[in-house]
Parts: structure tokens; sequence; C-alpha cells
């Protein structure tokens, strides 16, 4: 960002930051994401939220020494730019924007598939219409907006543990965490899982627009972090109990099949509303975050420049926002993306392995590098322990930013010996 570039109004402090971070971890992956991770697990599926939580425990710390350093839009993009070169900045920033577009659409879907699973595509695209309107309006508004979501969101999953665990169908002796999906499936469940960690993210994404960041991110991340954690491994325990993992690895929604074994059919229609809730609080945040790192790939002329403007008024990328709201709406009225968006897994844990790459670089001192190695390890071996397609797209769509990268760069420089 020059002088003569306009930036973001500093607005919110370490409980916004944290609201924002919750909304991205506590949404609609943990209505859908213990399913697969059970089926790859087995028993051992809360061994990989451990693992799972874990390799996100590094990436924060790592994300928040970044943030506080860089405290500007954009996130790993920037830290990778700054601390490794414009190239490795550049495909982090790729692999988040287009990764995560695509599960804006897949959010979108999956508040019309709860809403109105007859006109799933139209709920879609008004979801998309009316959110980017909210973060037109300014990131204040989106934080007030996320912190009504997450409240509707964690009281609905707070009824689903108690009710679980009081019910007379709770048997501790489903909670055996033996690894029958062997080491193979409790990577695998690891990786699935780690998506639903990595909301934390946007609250570094937002980095100039938080108040104090230095102090604020540092706190905010590992508060975020913590909360999502215990929330999950709740909602883990609890439905295991009940379900036990070949249940819970079958299961099509979940916590509606557990509130059902449990005696609580009638509280089930309450889950599907809080899926749609949190699918709402997922895609707020998602857009937010996406916006942000464009406005800062269009700084740098990655993408077109027009994309970097700032409203005079709202001081927020308006620019940014609407083509993300556009190309998102798009996707949810004509593609139903849920099933092909197994890349952004491997997109998200890429995007990170730059986070800690780069916070490699901070210290040469042998202890303060063992959580970015860590992290990077982490995050290496669990992208490649996902599903072989996963891995295949996410790795194909990395290639092609990189070829696009070098391209535009060959063009750039026969440009200036012209």
């Amino acid at each position: 960002m020059t002088a003569s570039t306009p930036g973001l109004r500093r607005t919110l402090g370490v409980g916004d930051a944290v609201v924002v971070g919750l909304g991205s971890m506590v949404g609609a992956g943990i209505f859908a994401a213990l399913a697969p991770a059970a089926h790859a697990a087995g028993s051992g599926l809360l061994l990989g939220l451990a693992v799972a939580a874990v390799v996100a425990y590094c990436n924060a710390m790592s994300s928040a020494r970044l943030a506080a350093l860089y405290p500007a839009s954009g996130g790993t993009y920037v830290y990778g730019r700054e601390r490794l070169g414009e190239f490795w900045g550049y495909l982090a920033g790729w692999s988040f924007v287009v990764g995560k577009t695509a599960s804006c659409a897949a959010m979108a879907l999956t508040v019309g598939a709860y809403v109105w699973p007859g006109q799933a595509h139209a709920v879609a695209v008004a979801a998309v219409v009316a959110l980017t309107a909210v973060n037109y309006g300014g990131v204040q508004k989106s934080a007030w907006l996320t912190r009504g979501i997450v409240t509707v969101v964690l009281a609905v999953l707070a009824a689903v543990v108690v009710g679980c665990l009081v019910s007379g169908e709770a048997d501790a002796r489903r909670l055996d965490i033996g690894a029958s999906g062997g080491v193979g499936g409790v990577l695998q469940a690891a990786g699935l899982l780690f998506f639903a960690f990595a909301g934390y993210a946007r609250i570094a994404t937002l980095g100039e627009e938080v108040r104090d960041p230095a102090r604020t991110i540092p706190r905010a991340i590992p508060l975020a972090l913590g909360i999502a954690l215990v929330v999950y491994a709740g909602v883990a325990v609890s439905v295991l109990s009940v379900l036990g993992s070949d249940g819970l690895g079958q299961a099509t929604a979940p916590l509606a099949d557990a509130v059902r074994a449990a005696g609580m059919p009638w509280f089930a229609p309450v889950v599907r509303i809080g899926a749609a809730v949190a699918a709402l609080g997922s895609l707020l945040a998602l857009i937010l975050g996406v916006s942000r790192t464009t406005l800062a790939m269009a700084r740098d002329r990655h993408l077109p420049g027009a994309l970097a403007a700032v409203h005079p008024r709202f001081q927020v990328p308006h620019r940014a926002e609407l083509a993300v709201g556009a190309v998102v709406a798009v996707l949810a009225a004509t593609v139903d993306v849920r099933g092909a968006i197994g890349f952004s897994s491997f997109g998200v844990l890429a995007y990170y392995a730059v986070a800690n790459a780069s916070a490699w670089t901070l210290d040469s001192a042998p202890t303060a590098r063992l959580v970015p190695v860590v992290g990077l390890l982490g995050c290496a071996v669990l992208a490649f322990s996902l599903p072989g397609v996963s891995v295949v797209v996410g790795a194909g769509v990395l290639v092609v930013g990189a070829v696009a990268y070098g391209v535009r760069r060959g063009m750039r420089a026969r440009a200036g010996r012209e």
C-alpha cells in the first residue's frame, strides 16, 4: 500500500476479532465435517481432531506473530511476499482466493439446501447478495451480524451436547480412541477437520481493520481457536457417545441424526435452522476474507488494479467485495460445487505452509523455530493425506497459478525492455 492508496478503517477490537474468527470456525463444518472424518478414522476420530488442533495451533501462532508485524489486509499473501519473496506470497494468495471462492459458493448452497431444498440455488444467490450488501456497509456491521450468528449457533450446539450426553442412549464405551481406521485414516480425518479450524485466518486477513493490531491479533487468534476447539471436542464426544464411530461415519446429517437417536426428534428442525445460520456465518466471513486478499493482490497488480479501490465513506474494498460477490453468485446459481471443492482443503494447507515458512524467518533461535517447523510439516503431511482427487486437483490449481505468475512476469519483463 502506498501513501496515495487509501487504507481501511481500524474499528475492530479483540472481542470483534474473536467473533469474526468464531464465525468462520464454528460454521457449517461442525454440522457436516464429523461424518466424513469418522468414516476415514473410525474410532480414531478424536485422535484426528487432536492432530488437527495441534497443526491449527502452530499455524495460529505463526499467523499471529506475522500479523502483528504486518497488520495489512491480505494475511499470508502479505507475509509470504515480505518474508519469502513475491512468488510465494502470490502463490499463497492464489490458493486462498481460488479455494475460498469455491467454498463461498458451497456455503451459499448449504444455506439453500437447509432453508428451501427445492429452490437451493435461488436461496443461495439471495444469501450472497444480502451478505455482500452487509459487507459493503462496513466491517463493523459485518462484525455485529456475525456476533448474532455465532450466538445462535453456539446455543444450538450447546443444546445438542447437553441433550445427547444426558440421554439414556449415551454410552462412554463408544468413545474408544483406538485408531480403527489406521494412521492414514487418522491423518485424513485430521486434514478434513482442519478445514473447519482454518477460520482464524480471517482475523489476520482483516489486519488493516483491527485496532492496535500488534496487541489485538496475537490475543484474538489463540482465543478464537481455543473456543472453537472446546466446541468441536464437546460436539464430537457427545455425538460419538450416541451414534458411535460407525453410525457417525454413515450419517448424512450427523447432528440431526444424533438428536433423533437421543430421543429428541422434535429438536432436529432446530438443528437444521442452526446449520443454515452457521452456513450464513461462514459465508459472511469467507466473503470478508476473500475480498481483503483480493484487495491486497490488486494493490500489487496481481489482479486488476481497479479492485484495490476503497470506498470513501464506508472504508471497505467495495469493488473487490462486489467482484467476489458476483463470482460467487454466478457459481451458486449455476454449479453444485459441494462435491467439487475438496481441493479447498489442499489450498488452505498450502496457504498455511507459506505462513509457517514465513514465520520461520522471523527468529533464528531453535526454540522460536519449533512451532513454525511443526506447523509446516503438519500442513504437508495433512495435505497429502487427503483423498487422492483432492490432492491432484489442489496441486493442479497451484500449478495453474504458478504458470499464470510466470507468464505475467515474462510479459512485464518484455515490456520493460521495450
